[in-house]
């Protein structure tokens, strides 16, 4: 699966932070049933791959990644795991488009995503977006860079998602709010279910 088809599924990945691993398989299962696919479970806690390994081979219809992908070998890791892509908050130096599995690269300027597009890039995310302009830098790259497409990640929200959506080199977001730490930790599978359908809702026209 390309990466484009994999920012096609739904307007929302939601950016998951998993502190125990009993949570992961009833979460992405929660989420899923929202109409939310693509999941992508952040590499910022012990049990992470743990997490990776069961939702990716236990959720039916999830299509299961990895954020917070820092290097080359992190990657094929993921790819090991049963990951289907994976997603950096920058450019990982040296790594081009093609791998082991698809890569999402974070960028924040315009030198960035030249370089990106030298590297064989055309899809990216958009880090931190609320802080290095927002839709307005979109806006911006889009006559430049008419090839490249984005995922804007960082301070978005249901409050604001829209906005980003709304613009034609915007494939998808990525967010945290569709699966508040609270509700995780208190098996809240419903609300999170609900906020995931909402945000299924946001997908401009």
């Amino acid at each position: 699966m390309t990466i484009e088809a994999i920012m096609r599924r739904a307007p929302v990945i939601p950016v998951l932070i998993i502190e125990d691993v009993a949570h992961a398989v009833p979460l992405g299962r929660a989420l899923v049933a929202g109409g939310l696919s693509v999941l992508e479970v952040t590499l910022r806690t012990p049990v992470a791959a743990q997490c990776i390994e069961r939702m990716a081979g236990e959720i039916e219809g999830a299509v299961v990644g990895a954020g917070t992908v820092l290097d080359a070998a992190t990657r094929v890791a993921v790819a090991d795991m049963g990951g289907r892509f994976c997603v950096s908050p920058g450019l990982i130096a040296g790594e081009r488009a093609e791998g082991a599995i698809p890569l999402l690269p974070g960028v924040a300027t315009a030198t960035e995503l030249m370089a990106g597009l030298a590297a064989g890039y055309t899809h990216f995310k958009l880090f931190p977006a609320n802080v290095v302009g927002g839709a307005a830098a979109l806006k911006a790259f889009a006559s430049p860079f008419a090839q490249a497409r984005f995922c804007p990640t960082g301070g978005v929200s249901a409050e604001n998602a829209g906005d980003y959506l709304a613009l034609p080199n915007v494939l998808c977001v990525g967010g945290s709010w569709v699966a508040p730490a609270e509700a995780i930790r208190a098996g809240d599978w419903d609300r999170i279910t609900a906020l995931a359908r909402a945000a299924c809702a946001l997908r401009a026209g």
